[in-house]
């Protein structure tokens, strides 16, 4: 994960944060898009809380606004965005906080992903055995 071709990758980065990455590259606020793509504000928030996902047919219309692939909004591989590395950050003061906030997500991902495993294999042992 170190290497800066992957912040926006499927280890690095949620669908919601790609698309808030995009939106904002793209110099577009949550309120414009969503009246560019004929939704509710609350439905962009909700997209890049990753608490829903759009539609097939939003989903393209928002890859051509954004200027990405709908694959790379979908898994972070393909045509998007530069690394924010590649966007000027490399060099300031804001390098060593950008890495810090990549560290912490990656062991945020992998503590979702046990504590998923875990709650299965919870929920199996509490079923009731035939």
């Amino acid at each position: 994960m170190n290497d800066e071709t992957d912040w926006f990758g499927p280890d690095a980065a949620t669908f919601g944060d790609r698309v808030a990455g995009a939106r904002e590259a793209a110099g577009m606020s949550q309120a414009q898009l969503a009246r560019r793509l004929g939704v509710k504000k609350a439905t962009i928030v909700s997209w890049e809380d990753d608490l829903s996902e759009p539609r097939a047919n939003k989903l393209s219309m928002m890859a051509g606004m954004l200027n990405v692939s709908i694959m790379w909004l979908i898994t972070g591989e393909g045509e998007g965005m530069d690394a924010p590395d590649a966007m000027g950050l490399a060099g300031t003061e804001l390098g060593p906080l950008v890495a810090e906030i990549r560290s912490i997500r990656g062991e945020m991902r992998a503590s979702a992903e046990r504590l998923a495993r875990v709650e299965k294999a919870l929920r199996k042992q509490l079923e009731p055995s035939e």
